[in-house]
């Protein structure tokens, strides 16, 4: 189990940021995994304060009203600076967001253009492109959002995004050294425990948890805290810069991180692109198109990096609190 913090921490007053929230005691846990992804290595002890967390994702239902509120204009929805995509043909600069589109056959699984399309009027309020909505969709996880667009709606709530420590381990609820945020098995008894993809992805889905694509926040059981959709469904931005993998154990008790910050921006770019000047931030908890054959990051430990400026179809983001702190510690 993880370590507790001390009970004689106070929380902040209840009010009507944290109705919907859950606490998560301070503790102490090892952080990341040293048997997957060569990202999530090496796992390490670090520290976290008590906090708030949403108890779901943010709904399409909640982000319309941010948007109702502020007017605010997301990323997908303005066209890009052409400066910043050197060698990019005028006509495909417009504005819209990466979806994903199964495709028939696939020649390998490391070109994933094969299976995504940006497309033009893609955005939170048409996912699947112009022509689709979200009428019956307002308890679906906010999609197509970029990091700014979940920095500012957090902003406007009075909270924050998570720091990716913050994130996992809330996400683990309570349990340390398992697999998956709910024990060691992906579907204990057959049981489906979140959204991920079935069959051989991208171009077969079976669906037998339910859905082709994103679910209802709370379609599937909580964890030990009382939290949903930490696992699949949709990404999660949190605030930490990416880093292609985490710092060494402290070498003693007394010097394990306390609330650590992940990288730092000058070393967040793409080497694969160095042309492209945009940083990435760190993803959390994998999503509906994560599956056995590909792309096994429904787990606690497991990371992603994601520029800035994206937005995709299994994208979304959840809010913290942190008591007795300031909420603006995003960098």
């Amino acid at each position: 189990m993880l370590q507790a913090g001390a009970e004689t921490e106070e929380r902040p007053p209840d009010d009507s940021r944290t109705a919907d929230m859950i606490f998560v005691p301070g503790g102490t846990f090892r952080m990341g995994s040293d048997h997957h992804y060569p990202e999530e290595a090496p796992s390490h002890r670090v520290s976290v304060d008590g906090f708030w967390i949403d108890r779901t994702p943010v709904t399409n239902r909640q982000f319309k009203a941010f948007v109702r509120a502020t007017g605010h204009v997301t990323t997908a929805q303005i066209p890009p600076d052409p400066k910043d995509y050197p060698g990019a043909l005028p006509h495909m600069i417009y504005a819209g967001s990466l979806v994903f589109s199964p495709p028939r056959q696939v020649t390998g699984l490391k070109d994933w253009s094969q299976w995504w399309t940006f497309m033009k009027g893609a955005d939170w309020r048409h996912p699947y492109g112009p022509k689709s909505n979200i009428n019956v969709l307002d308890n679906h996880p906010v999609v197509h959002v970029s990091y700014s667009d979940a920095l500012a709606y957090a902003k406007w709530a009075g909270k924050d995004l998570p720091t990716e420590a913050e994130w996992e381990f809330a996400a683990r609820g309570g349990l340390e050294h398992q697999e998956f945020a709910w024990g060691d098995a992906l579907t204990p008894g057959g049981q489906h425990m979140a959204n991920t993809w079935q069959g051989n992805f991208p171009v077969e889905n079976t669906n037998d948890d339910g859905y082709e694509r994103t679910s209802p926040v709370t379609a599937f059981l909580p964890n030990g805290y009382g939290i949903h959709d930490m696992i699949g469904n949709v990404w999660e931005w949190t605030s930490d810069w990416w880093s292609s993998k985490h710092e060494g154990d402290a070498p003693k008790a007394c010097c394990v991180p306390q609330d650590p910050r992940g990288g730092r921006e000058a070393d967040s770019y793409d080497p694969c692109q160095p042309q492209v000047k945009i940083p990435r931030k760190v993803l959390k908890g994998g999503s509906h198109l994560c599956a056995p054959n590909y792309c096994r990051r429904y787990r606690p430990a497991a990371r992603h990096a994601e520029p800035v400026d994206t937005s995709t179809s299994h994208v979304g983001f959840r809010c913290v609190m942190r008591e007795g702190k300031t909420n603006e510690r995003t960098r």
